[in-house]
């Protein structure tokens, strides 16, 4: 063995201890606040969750403003600013609250002007938007009232979205009345439908039943929006009906599927899918098609509700009828939200969970492969939404003791933040390799894992438990600076 110089030695002993450092530090990231979270989720290897803010009266809707403020529409309470502080290493926390706007009715809704300075919201008859100083998070002016015309019971949140592809065009959602709204199969009703409107013109009130662009009805409840902004393609997602029979059986723990549906564009560009039916409530998207009774298609397709006969078939349900889904998701999931990262590559979207399914399913937040503003999967698939947050115990979560997915936000680094309505919290979603969460689906190695798995950490615990990814990191840190370690003894035996 050759003599090894004592400046070695010191190096090998360096390299021992930033390797070892630098995994724990991976590893065991804690953060000082004294947050405790309601639920215990687990995530998928490669990411990392982290609650943020707690105590909030059923947060829905979320945005930042240009301030980097998170705004969030608590249910029935109004809208509230949270100021937020970073110490680093993503420990993100609340470091004020203050009251935006204080109003009952506002329920869901929320979006703000690309110069941040006008806010917009709704309550479940009308949109309204405010002036709005981000400096100091206020309103400063009274409400102005854009669209009226919208109440109806059982669905009442009314979405918005601000086209980034035609400035100035706002889009609205508006759900059924009941599960099954027979008003809904007349277009004049205005009920199960997704409009859009013009700010830019208008020199009144517009009315949801009366005006607007339809860009689509037949949609039961699509309550998450989005435009995918490398086309300015206009997709939602759907709550499909409950309790559904066919034929005389009961089918609706696995069928219909909930759905994300393509709505055209609102830049001009031509598409068959704008303004067309959709199927509600005549037609429903098939998830399980083999327990569907005399249906012979395959998933993604439409089958006729109740009753078949010579008069009423799935022949109605047909593509060359009714506008089919672009995916099928399982039955009662409750999809929310959807958002695009910016290079419209992955779609997130948020499962709220069901009520009456057994087992439950739903409650997590699931990301969607995308490429060319298309989906990567085609619409037969059953595994196209790739679990990123789930409940640790999904069984139990009819029993409202797990957080349920409402809202979506970036901030300005490309994280991802969530509401949970139920528990009152918001969460942060990062990469544990502290890449962008928005890099999600892009050509990056490993952005888009195949499942959630290991548990949240939590800002609120000293000893908070390791991710899975996070240990991946570790270990393969310590491996690196062990291979340099054995290199350098062996040029010495």
């Amino acid at each position: 063995m050759k003599y090894i110089p004592t400046k070695v030695y010191a190096a090998v002993a360096t390299l021992l201890r930033v390797g070892v450092v630098s995994a724990q530090s991976s590893v065991a990231s804690s953060c000082s606040s004294t947050l405790s979270s309601a639920a215990t989720p687990s995530v998928a290897p490669g990411y990392v969750a982290r609650l943020v803010a707690n105590g909030l009266t059923d947060p829905r809707g979320i945005k930042f403003d240009s301030e980097g403020a998170l705004l969030v529409v608590e249910s029935e309470k109004g809208i509230t600013a949270l100021t937020l502080e970073d110490a680093g290493g993503g420990c993100i926390s609340e470091s004020s609250r203050k009251t935006v706007i204080a109003d009952q009715d506002l329920n869901h809704g929320i979006e703000i002007s690309e110069d941040g300075r006008t806010l917009y919201s709704s309550d479940p008859g009308k949109a309204y938007s405010w002036e709005y100083d981000p400096r100091t998070q206020k309103n400063t002016s009274e409400p102005r009232t854009l669209v009226t015309n919208m109440t109806n019971s059982d669905h009442t949140t009314r979405t918005l979205l601000l086209s980034r592809s035609a400035p100035g065009m706002l889009v609205i959602t508006r759900g059924s009345t009941s599960n099954i709204d027979a008003l809904a199969s007349d277009i004049e009703t205005g009920h199960s439908q997704i409009k859009a409107f013009n700010l830019n013109n208008m020199t009144g009130s517009y009315d949801f039943h009366n005006d607007g662009l339809l860009l689509g009805w037949g949609l039961r409840n699509d309550v998450g929006i989005a435009e995918e902004p490398s086309t300015g393609r206009i997709y939602s997602v759907e709550n499909s009906v409950d309790d559904m029979m066919r034929n005389g059986q009961d089918i609706h723990q696995t069928n219909p599927a909930e759905e994300l549906n393509f709505l055209g564009y609102l830049d001009g560009t031509s598409s068959s899918a704008q303004g067309r039916n959709f199927g509600y409530p005549e037609c429903y998207t098939a998830w399980d098609p083999e327990t569907i009774p005399d249906f012979n298609n395959e998933i993604g397709e439409q089958f006729l509700i109740g009753r078949t006969n010579d008069n009423r078939d799935d022949c109605m349900c047909s593509s060359e009828e009714r506008e089919p889904p672009v995916l099928a998701f399982h039955p009662h999931m409750a999809p929310l939200d959807i958002l695009f990262n910016e290079a419209g590559t992955a779609a997130w979207v948020t499962f709220h969970g069901s009520w009456n399914s057994e087992p439950p399913v739903g409650y997590k937040l699931s990301v969607i492969g995308f490429e060319n503003g298309e989906p990567v999967e085609p619409s037969t698939s059953r595994t196209a939404a790739i679990d990123i947050l789930s409940n640790a115990d999904v069984a139990s979560c009819n029993d409202e003791d797990c957080f349920r997915p409402v809202g979506l936000a970036w901030d300005s680094e490309g994280r991802l933040f969530m509401s949970s309505d139920t528990t009152g919290e918001i969460y942060v979603v990062m990469r544990a390799d502290g890449s962008a969460t928005s890099s999600a689906g892009s050509n990056a190695t490993g952005t888009v894992p195949q499942g959630a798995s290991g548990t949240a950490s939590n800002t609120g615990s000293s000893s908070s438990s390791k991710s899975a990814s996070a240990t991946g990191v570790a270990s393969a840190t310590s491996m690196s600076a062990l291979a340099v370690i054995f290199g350098i003894l062996a040029y010495f035996v």
